[in-house]
């Protein structure tokens, strides 16, 4: 417990930094009347994904972090509607979430509230099963356990974990109950699942 928890703070150091500037040089697609908004975001590693969200969680464009190191790349933005919006770097155990909103054509970031979600580590130990999670804000968070019974989900354990930043309960599965167990997660917005298998 003690490694993932390294592993947590470790990860929180980790910087992303962004630039955000108009260019009428658009070497990107040639029409010198768009905007172009760059992105710059450091570490990040293969395998990785860059999403863009509306404030309804709605993906609105998805991209696979091809090259670990550097990231940086121009995007016009100018076409979305007015409204906040998402840039959000899902990593191994963490959520990077850059806001930004559009107001007639221009696209301000909101680096001042620029968040790291650490998603839930479930994982098994013979019969028992840990979870740990990190929440720098104490979100709420509900836990709710499913069993596979005969093709159907069957809840058999809900939970709500509130004012804490560092969550770890451990869970007894009954032997004589093999099968899948679903471990669903929802905290600050999001709803993470998770699959044992007894």
């Amino acid at each position: 417990m003690k490694k993932a928890i390294q592993k947590y703070l470790l990860f929180v150091a980790v910087l992303v930094s962004m630039v955000s500037y108009p260019s009428n040089d658009s070497l990107l697609n040639g029409d010198k009347n768009i905007k172009v908004t760059f992105l710059k975001l450091e570490n990040v590693k293969e395998g990785q994904q860059l999403l863009i969200k509306d404030a309804n969680q709605v993906i609105l464009y998805k991209e696979d972090i091809t090259e670990s190191g550097e990231y940086k790349k121009g995007y016009d933005l100018t076409k979305l509607p007015n409204g906040d919006y998402y840039f959000e770097l899902d990593k191994d155990i963490e959520i990077e979430v850059i806001p930004f909103s559009i107001a007639n054509n221009t696209v301000s970031f909101d680096k001042d509230n620029k968040v790291t979600i650490f998603k839930p580590y479930v994982f098994a130990k013979k019969n028992t099963v840990i979870v740990s999670t990190l929440s720098l804000k104490a979100s709420p968070l509900e836990l709710s356990i499913y069993y596979e019974n005969e093709g159907v989900m069957e809840l058999i354990h809900n939970q709500q974990i509130t004012n804490l930043v560092n969550i770890q309960k451990a869970y007894v599965l009954d032997y004589s109950e093999k099968g899948n167990y679903l471990f669903l997660i929802k905290t600050e917005g999001r709803t993470f699942k998770n699959y044992i298998k007894l």
